[in-house]
């Protein structure tokens, strides 16, 4: 991967962070790298399985796990030491594949002194590390089409070059997966001499996304509907800090998207989906994002994206979608109550 001499400073910044200044997730000086939010069921009895110094070494701001996993190859972006592909090696199971990528040799050597030990603990080993850089993920050995589904845990927004790394997500995605990431997002674009202080950075503030740039790169790269799936503030306390970069409001937010021909607005096509209460984890009811409830058994109106993203994935398997788009009828309602009364006041996008 070619970088300019400012992307090679804000890589060895963070390298040197995560790698040297940071022994274990307590010398966090913020909340952006951490959540208070309890893991469901499944992930805490798999986290209960990974080895104590992988846990010590984690730095994330959520818990970027999907369902449906059995049997996918699933791509860890900024896997640190490992404990997201060590849970997901037990979500995707011997028939699965689970392959991390980070740039910190620090960080990785924690991740590959226990993969026997994991594989002794899950009696197979189908994870694999490669040091590399998120921006390029060729470089890595990611051939196009090849992956399931991508995760990304509080990453993306150190990388110098944004753009670059989802379009490459959106290149090793098979047509139909799914990237699945929690990171740090601003209201604002921030100042660039913010990415010269290494705390900030190693915080993940001075290179959190800002919301309307995150929304432009995806429509680069062709995905025109992603979907926050839950979404939280980040709590500043260190005083040094707030002092610096306190102007501007965080979230730390879950977000889903998929490679699919999706329409840059939410289209009523009159089509209704049924969950069916298959997944193991989600008896009652399955969020697809944050204002996306399926009651199992219990139709629902869908716009032709969500349609979709139900019917042209491997969330196929739970959901009955009927009607097809031979029929438009006009604007969906899709988004939340808050954006559209944005809509109706001619201020919001409209689009899930």
């Amino acid at each position: 991967m070619t970088v300019d001499i400012s992307d090679a400073a804000v890589a060895d910044a963070v390298k040197d962070y995560y790698g040297k200044v940071l022994a274990s997730s307590a010398d966090l000086k913020t909340s952006a790298c951490c959540t208070d939010a309890a893991p469901p069921p499944h992930i805490a009895a798999a986290l209960g399985r990974v080895h104590e110094e992988v846990m010590d070494r984690f730095y994330g701001c959520g818990s970027p796990i999907p369902p449906a996993l059995d049997g996918a190859t699933v791509l860890d972006l900024g896997c640190g030491s490992g404990r997201d592909v060590y849970v997901l090696s037990q979500l995707v199971g011997p028939s699965g594949r689970v392959i991390g990528v980070d740039m910190t040799g620090e960080q990785l050597a924690v991740a590959r002194r226990h993969q026997h030990w994991h594989a002794q603990q899950f009696g197979y080993d189908n994870v694999e590390f490669h040091q590399g850089y998120i921006e390029d993920l060729a470089g890595a050995g990611l051939v196009d089409g090849s992956v399931d589904v991508v995760v990304s845990n509080c990453v993306l927004n150190l990388s110098p070059d944004k753009p670059r790394v989802f379009s490459e997500i959106f290149r090793v995605l098979k047509p139909g997966g799914e990237l699945y990431f929690a990171d740090i997002f601003a209201d604002r674009r921030l100042p660039a001499a913010l990415l010269d202080d290494p705390v900030l950075v190693g915080e993940c503030l001075a290179g959190a996304l800002y919301t309307e740039d995150f929304r432009r790169s995806l429509e680069r790269t062709g995905c025109l509907d992603a979907r926050t799936v839950t979404a939280s503030p980040v709590t500043i306390s260190d005083p040094d800090i707030e002092r610096k970069i306190g102007f501007a409001a965080f979230t730390s937010r879950t977000i889903r998207a998929f490679k699919l021909p999706l329409e840059d607005r939410c289209e009523d096509y009159g089509q209704v989906a049924v969950y069916r209460g298959t997944l193991p984890e989600h008896p009652h009811a399955f969020d697809l994002d944050d204002h996306h409830r399926f009651h199992t058994g219990k139709p629902m109106l869908v716009c032709g994206n969500t349609a979709d993203m139900l019917s042209a994935t491997r969330y196929a398997a739970h959901f009955t979608v009927t009607g097809d788009k031979a029929t438009h009828f006009g604007l969906f309602p899709c988004a939340p109550s808050d954006q559209r009364a944005a809509d109706e006041t001619g201020t919001g996008s409209g689009c899930c």
